[in-house]
């Protein structure tokens, strides 16, 4: 099965553009939208979809089939392994409850009160918005 994913990055912002995508990937495979056996875009669709170089797209595939997320056979594509949840989510859980804390430590820095950091937070889930989506550098 094709996996349907609509990646976006920023290229302005501080993150390498080849983790971007890795990272999309592992949030992917971790939430189920990417299941194993799932076969991802192609390099090329990928590249033409973000306006990146093909090398870019091949990097972050690489260093995901170095993870054991995924693997790529001649003629079938990149695909989800197996294991490829377990991996990310042990893998993006303590990343993300770190980057929590680090933003509501920085909330509490700047004075919000915690009503206004619960409201930030309600407003950020009802968003829907994508990681590197809708970002400025």
């Amino acid at each position: 099965m094709r996996s349907e994913l609509n990646f976006s990055v920023n290229l302005e912002g501080p993150v390498a553009v080849y983790m971007q995508i890795e990272n999309q990937v592992q949030f992917a495979i971790a939430s189920g939208k990417a299941k194993p056996g799932d076969t991802l875009p192609s390099v090329r669709e990928v590249s033409d979809q973000l306006h990146v170089n093909p090398n870019t797209v091949t990097k972050a595939y690489r260093e995901l089939e170095l993870l054991q997320l995924v693997r790529t056979r001649r003629g079938v594509g990149v695909t989800v392994t197996e294991r490829a949840p377990q991996i990310a989510r042990a893998r993006m859980g303590p990343v993300v409850r770190e980057r929590i804390r680090d933003a509501v430590a920085e909330c509490i820095s700047c004075g919000l009160s915690p009503e206004e950091i619960r409201a930030l937070v309600l407003a950020a889930l009802a968003s829907g918005v994508q990681p590197y989506e809708g970002r400025k550098g």
